[in-house]
């Protein structure tokens, strides 16, 4: 079994953690997040990140942050071990959403299931129009518009 860390700038990590805990209730124990706070020193920011790693006390552990470079992948850089524990960035709903739905994998295995749940969760939608009714540019002013 596989923890999962949430590591992103304020308030997202605890906001990606509720909402997987909408869909997967049962996992709150093996979630986990670690909201980045603006002036706040990474290396405090690392040592809530290790704390909250032990609090999960599992055997490995996926640690997943919101954007590559910033201050929440650079605290997890220096958390991870590459064995026992690996980060991805780029986290989204879908990826955490598949992420938990796959923990008990294997920690590699885990990587690809996120990594294709992140990639498959981003669809473009066509929109159209309701039926029987024609679509309009959104540029065209409607001429029944009211003018001041």
């Amino acid at each position: 079994m596989n923890g999962i860390l949430i590591i992103a700038h304020a308030p997202l990590a605890t906001a990606l953690r509720q909402c997987v805990l909408h869909v997967f209730p049962d996992s709150a124990a093996a979630v986990s997040a670690l909201d980045v706070q603006p002036n706040v020193p990474p290396e405090e920011s690392l040592a809530q990140a290790r704390a909250l790693m032990r609090q999960l006390g599992l055997p490995s552990t996926l640690v997943v942050t919101d954007v590559f470079g910033a201050t929440p992948c650079n605290v997890a850089q220096k958390l991870v071990d590459g064995v026992r524990s690996k980060l991805i960035t780029g986290v989204n709903l879908p990826m955490l959403l598949r992420t938990v739905s796959y923990r008990h994998e294997s920690l590699d295995a885990l990587i690809s299931r996120a990594m294709i749940g992140a990639t498959q969760g981003v669809i473009q939608v066509a929109v159209t129009a309701p039926q029987n009714q024609a679509r309009r540019a959104t540029h065209d002013q409607d001429h029944r518009d009211h003018q001041q």
